[in-house]
C-alpha cells in the first residue's frame, strides 16, 4: 500500500499517520498539535547509558555519540567515537557497543586493533590514517555483495573534512573506498536513509553558493545509487537563519542554525528527523555561548524538511551538562538512531561539543508518542481530522489507533471514506464499535468486522467525541496489511 504525496512508498505493509505529519493528516478542524519534550520534567536529569572508559581505554577521554544505532538481528549495535584522553591529542576512533534493550550496553572485546599494548578492546578495524568525525552506518543484510552489507560514511579531517565511505561484511572490519574522499569538501554527516534504489546522506555542508565558514549551518543532502559515487551537488533541505532582506551572515557561530543536519527514522511513508537546534550569541559570535536543544523535523522524500512546531525542543539540553567542569553552555548533539522497543520509543544522543561528552544518553517516550492532536477546550463544533488518500494496492487493510484520554466522557470515532469524500458502506461512524480504553495500538472495529478493502484509495477520518473531547489525544493511526 502507499499514501498519496508521501514519497516513494509503494508496497508498504504499514502506513503510519503521525499526528505531527501534516502530509498524512492535512485536514483538521478544532485540533491543536502538542509535541512531547524529553525530559518532560526538568528534575528528571537523564543518565548516560554508555559511559566513557577507564584510564587507558580508547574512550577514556570522551565518548561521543557522533554515530549510529542499528538493529542487527535481535541486537542493537552502536557505532560511536572514542578519544583516549591523551594530553595534547584529539584522536577519535571508531568503536562499537552492543545491547538487547537499548539501555544496557556492553563493549565487546573485538581483538582487531592493538591499543596500549592490548587487543582486548572495542576498536573497529578501520584502516583510516588519523582522527575521524561522524560515523553514519547503514545495514543491508540482503545486499548481493556480502562484503558491502554494512556501509559507513564518515568525516575525515585528513581530507579537508570531506566525506569518506567504507564497507564491511560484519560491521567491525572495514575496507575503505578507493574513491575517498567521495565528497571532497567540508561535509559533517548525521543521518542516512534509502528510498528505492537511492541513498541519501545529510549533514551540514556546501549547498550552492553557501560556504560553511561564511554563513550559517544548514541541512544539506547528497545522493548516490551505489554509496560510492555521489552527486557533488547538495540539496538545501532546511535552514533556520534569517532570509533576505534580513542579514543572514552573522559569523561562524552566531544566530539560529542547523547543526549536523538531522538523524533519520524511516517509517516507510514518512521519515522522522532530529536536528541540532544551534543558537549562537549574535553579539559576540562566541562558540562557548552556543546553546543547543534537539528539534523535530519531518520529510517525505529525504530532501525537503519542515518543523511541525518551529523551534520546539524535542530533547531539551536543560540540566544535562557533563559531570566535569563545563566550558560551554548546555548543548546536545544527535546521532543516527531511533528504535521502537516494546512499549517505548528510544533515541540516543550525547552532550556537545563531543570532546566534553562523558557518555551517551537515551531519550524515551511511550511508543510513537512524540506528539499528539488534542481538541481545543470550550464550546466548539466537531473536532476531527481526515487523512490523505491511501491506496491499498488490492490488499485488505486494518486500522488501529495510538490514543490516550478515552473515558466515560470522551471517545473517538473512526470511519473510512473514499478519495472523493464519499462514505464507504459498513465503515461509517454509525458502524464503529467504540474503543473502551486508551492504548498504544487499539484496533478499530465496525459492525461488519475489522478488515476492509477498496477498489480505489481510502481516507481515514477520526472524530473526537464526548462532553470532554479535550481529554483526548491522538498520537498516531496505523493502516496495516491484513494477515492471510
Amino acid at each position: 500500500m502507499h499514501m498519496t504525496n508521501s514519497g516513494e512508498s509503494h508496497g508498504l505493509d504499514e502506513v503510519v499517520l503521525f499526528a505531527f505529519d501534516k502530509v498524512a493528516l492535512p485536514f483538521q478542524r478544532g485540533l491543536k498539535l502538542e509535541l512531547a519534550s524529553f525530559p518532560g520534567n526538568i528534575d528528571a536529569r537523564p543518565k548516560s547509558v554508555l559511559l566513557k572508559g577507564e584510564p587507558g581505554d580508547p574512550d577514556a577521554g570522551s565518548t561521543a555519540y557522533y554515530g549510529s544505532v542499528v538493529r542487527v538481528g535481535d541486537e542493537l549495535w552502536m557505532w560511536y567515537l572514542g578519544d583516549a584522553g591523551i594530553a595534547g591529542e584529539w584522536y577519535q576512533r571508531l568503536l562499537i557497543a552492543k545491547s538487547r534493550d537499548g539501555i544496557n550496553w556492553e563493549k565487546p572485546k573485538l581483538g582487531l586493533v592493538e591499543f596500549n599494548g592490548s587487543m582486548a578492546n572495542n576498536i573497529c578495524a578501520l584502516p583510516h590514517d588519523g582522527h575521524i568525525q561522524a560515523a553514519v552506518v547503514m545495514y543491508e543484510p540482503d545486499d548481493p555483495n556480502p562484503a558491502r552489507r554494512f556501509k559507513l560514511s564518515y568525516e575525515s579531517p585528513k581530507h579537508g573534512k570531506g566525506m569518506c565511505v567504507a564497507f564491511s561484511p560484519d560491521g567491525t572490519t572495514w575496507t575503505l573506498s578507493e574513491k575517498n574522499p567521495v565528497i571532497p569538501y567540508f561535509f559533517e554527516q548525521a543521518g542516512a536513509t534509502k528510498i528505492g534504489r537511492a541513498y541519501y546522506i545529510n549533514g551540514q555542508g556546501h549547498v550552492g553558493h553557501w560556504a560553511p565558514r561564511g554563513n550559517s549551518r544548514r541541512l544539506a543532502t547528497f545522493i548516490s545509487y551505489d554509496f560510492e559515487n555521489w552527486l557533488l551537488a547538495g540539496a538545501n533541505g532546511f535552514q533556520r537563519d534569517a532570509m533576505p532582506p534580513r542579514p543572514s551572515i552573522y559569523g561562524g557561530s552566531a544566530g539560529p542554525q542547523v547543526h549536523l543536519g538531522a538523524s533519520l527514522w524511516n517509517r516507510g511513508n514518512v521519515i522522522v528527523g532530529v536536528y541540532g537546534m544551534w543558537n549562537g550569541n549574535l553579539e559576540s559570535d562566541d562558540r562557548m555561548l552556543v546553546t543547543m536543544n534537539l528539534g523535530l523535523v519531518v520529510t517525505h522524500d529525504a530532501l525537503h524538511y519542515y518543523e511541525p512546531i518551529p523551534d520546539f525542543p524535542l530533547v531539551s539540553a536543560a540540566e544535562q551538562k557533563t559531570i566535569r567542569p563545563q566550558k560551554h553552555f548546555a548543548a546536545l548533539m544527535q546521532g543516527q538512531g531511533f528504535e521502537n522497543i516494546g512499549e517505548e520509543t528510544l533515541f540516543w544522543y550525547a552532550p556537545w561539543p563531543e570532546r566534553e561528552s562523558d557518555g551517551i544518553r537515551v531519550a524515551r517516550w511511550k511508543r510513537d508518542r512524540l506528539g499528539g492532536l488534542r481538541p481545543y477546550s470550550g464550546p466548539q463544533l466537531d473536532a476531527f481530522t481526515v487523512s490523505q488518500p491511501i491506496d491499498l494496492e488490492g490488499r485488505a487493510g486494518k486500522l488501529s489507533l495510538n490514543v490516550d484520554g478515552i473515558g466515560e466522557h470522551s471517545h473517538v470515532v473512526a470511519s473510512l471514506i473514499t478519495e472523493d469524500l464519499q462514505p464507504i458502506p459498513g465503515f461509517g461512524p454509525e458502524d464503529f464499535i467504540r474503543i473502551e480504553q486508551s492504548g498504544l495500538d487499539q484496533p478499530a472495529r465496525w459492525q461488519g468486522g475489522d478488515t476492509f478493502t477498496a477498489e480505489g484509495s481510502v481516507r481515514v477520518r477520526i472524530d473526537f467525541k464526548g462532553v470532554r473531547p479535550e481529554d483526548l489525544k491522538l498520537y498516531a493511526a496505523y493502516v496495516r496489511k491484513a494477515e492471510g
